[in-house]
């Protein structure tokens, strides 16, 4: 929520509404909360929607694995080359095994740590309507106290007193429901604020557990790959000049030379 669309004004009503000794400390800790509050709602949707992108993103890249070791597999070499064939039979069923981790790991972050999110932000709506009700009734407490002050500073005839009473009157039932709901809030609020580790925890608890759980399986699931094509125990750089003198090769060609 922006700054601007606080629908509050610090200051109090010329009466003092509540004690002196405590008004001016509770009106900062009630904003003070307010605020958090307001962040805390931001920064929970926001972790709900980054969380759904990177699941989001972990499913597309592990199925575009999959896609590309079937479409290596499908490959006419495969058909002239056994080793090729190996190779890519053991690539197609990596990334076939990582795909089926990775769902796991998404499934698991979905129960333990999106939906809860979800579950979360959904208890600031009330929270809100909460806070705009009480600002309701401290507008409609402001506006009948100045109603009485204005009776109590006019000369004291019988209509005046009258309308004094009256006043008095409609005003002590709406000071009943500001003091109830201020107070509701003012207790209520530092729980809520403050229960937010005890509810988050678990759920980045449970995140570092299924990424590790993941990338272990990973870390398994890459090396016996590597072990059954890694065959010629050649380094990445060999591989590269291998490949870097089979190109100079082609490129040697009357047909690709250059004009």
């Amino acid at each position: 929520m922006e700054w601007t669309q606080i629908p509050f004004k610090i200051g109090q009503p010329k009466k003092q509404i509540v004690s002196k000794t405590v008004s001016s400390l509770i009106i900062f800790c009630y904003y003070l909360f307010v605020i958090h509050i307001w962040e805390l709602e931001d920064q929970t949707k926001k972790l709900h929607k980054d969380m759904k992108k990177s699941t989001e993103a972990d499913i597309a890249m592990s199925k575009a694995a999959v896609k590309i070791s079937g479409d290596l597999l499908s490959n006419p070499l495969c058909e002239q080359d056994q080793a090729f064939l190996d190779s890519m039979m053991a690539l197609d069923t990596a990334m076939k095994r990582m795909d089926a981790f990775n769902q796991e790991k998404v499934n698991q972050i979905q129960k333990t740590v999106i939906d809860p999110l979800k579950k979360y932000s959904s208890v600031f709506p009330s929270l809100n309507m909460a806070v705009k009700r009480r600002e309701q009734a401290l507008q409609d407490y402001k506006r009948l106290q100045a109603k009485v002050e204005k009776y109590e500073e006019k000369e004291k005839t019988g209509p005046i007193m009258v309308k004094l009473h009256q006043a008095r009157e409609e005003l002590r039932p709406v000071r009943e429901d500001f003091e109830a709901k201020n107070k509701q809030l003012l207790e209520e609020m530092p729980k809520f604020y403050n229960s937010r580790i005890d509810y988050f925890q678990p759920s980045f608890e449970a995140l570092i557990r299924a990424q590790v759980v993941y990338f272990t399986e990973m870390h398994k699931i890459f090396s016996e790959l590597t072990d059954q094509i890694d065959q010629g125990g050649l380094t990445d750089e060999e591989r590269e000049q291998q490949n870097e003198t089979k190109l100079n090769e082609l490129r040697a060609l009357s047909i690709v030379a250059d004009d």
